[in-house]
């Protein structure tokens, strides 16, 4: 078995996770993180902890079950925390982990952005299909 130096090591760590490259794993982070659902949740508990309705309600059109296999994903990935209270009835609450809290500001400025230039992309939607259909 050859030995590697410790430069060839870091050139291989960057490789490992390098989203271009097929089979990097990143691209799965990458693809969850871009869906709709979770920008929204991560958004939603930036405020702080919250229950499952109150998400549910935070978000609309979010159904019970897509709420929580997203929350599910994102307490796997380690971006959020499930803890329940024993009380009658138990409750649940989920909060983010610090790794969350970092996410929180590309997810703000990303939905931001979406909010700020809707307008625009519907004029360019809108311009694309007048071209197409001519």
């Amino acid at each position: 078995m050859a030995t590697t130096t410790a430069e060839q090591r870091r050139d291989q760590a960057k490789l490992d996770y390098d989203a271009f490259l097929d089979g990097c794993p990143t691209r799965e982070l990458l693809s969850r993180l871009t869906d709709k659902w979770v920008a929204l949740v991560i958004s939603a508990l930036s405020g702080g902890p919250q229950r499952h309705g109150e998400i549910a309600h935070r978000i609309a059109g979010v159904s019970q079950k897509m709420l929580t296999q997203t929350l599910r994903t994102l307490e796997r990935d380690g971006l959020i925390t499930r803890t329940v209270t024993a009380s009658v009835p138990v409750r649940v609450d989920y909060a983010l982990t610090p790794l969350g809290h970092e996410l929180v500001p590309v997810m703000a400025a990303i939905k931001t952005w979406a909010e700020a230039h809707m307008d625009r992309v519907f004029m360019a939607r809108a311009e694309f299909d007048a071209r197409a259909g001519a």
